[in-house]
C-alpha cells in the first residue's frame, strides 16, 4: 500500500478514537497504521505483506502493553474502566440491613443495592459503590 493509504487509515482511527468516551482501543490502531505510513514514505517498510505485518505487531502490541497504563493514568490512580460506578456515591432509597437487597439511585437511575457494611444504612443516607455484580451495586456507608 501507498504511505497516503495508511496516513489517511491512520488518522481516520484516530478520529473514531475522539468521538468516542475514553477506551482506548482504536487510538494504537490509529497510532500504528501513521507509523507504517512514515516508514512507507521513505522505502523502509517494505512490500504490502509487510507492512501488514508491522501494523498488526504494532497496534496489538502497543495495545497489550499501554492500555492499562493509558487507562490509569488518564482517570486516576485506583480509576477502572470508563463506564463503571465503582467508586462513585449512590443515595439509598430505602432502609438497608447488613446484606439486605435494596434500592439506591446513582446518576439519576434507580439501581438494585446490596449492603455490604456491618452497620444498617438509612434512607437517603449517600454510600459508595465497593463492586458492582451483573446490575446490583454493593454499597458501603461513606
Amino acid at each position: 500500500m501507498t504511505w497516503w493509504m495508511w496516513a489517511l487509515g491512520g488518522l481516520f482511527l484516530l478520529g473514531i478514537e475522539v468521538a468516542t468516551p475514553g477506551s482506548f482501543f482504536t487510538l494504537f490502531f490509529g497510532v500504528a497504521a501513521l507509523v507504517v505510513a512514515g516508514l512507507a514514505l521513505f522505502g523502509l517498510a517494505g512490500p504490502d505483506w509487510v507492512q501488514w505485518l508491522l501494523f498488526s505487531l504494532g497496534s496489538v502490541g502497543s495495545l497489550v502493553l499501554f492500555r492499562q497504563k493509558l487507562l490509569r493514568r488518564s482517570f486516576g490512580g485506583g480509576a477502572h474502566a470508563p463506564g463503571t460506578v465503582v467508586g462513585e456515591v449512590a443515595v439509598l432509597q430505602e432502609d438497608l440491613a447488613p446484606g439486605q437487597v435494596g434500592r439506591a439511585e446513582l446518576r439519576g437511575t434507580v439501581w438494585s443495592a446490596r449492603h455490604d457494611g456491618p452497620a444498617a444504612l438509612a434512607r437517603g443516607q449517600r454510600c459508595r459503590v465497593v463492586r458492582i455484580e451483573g446490575l446490583t451495586l454493593w454499597l458501603r456507608a461513606e
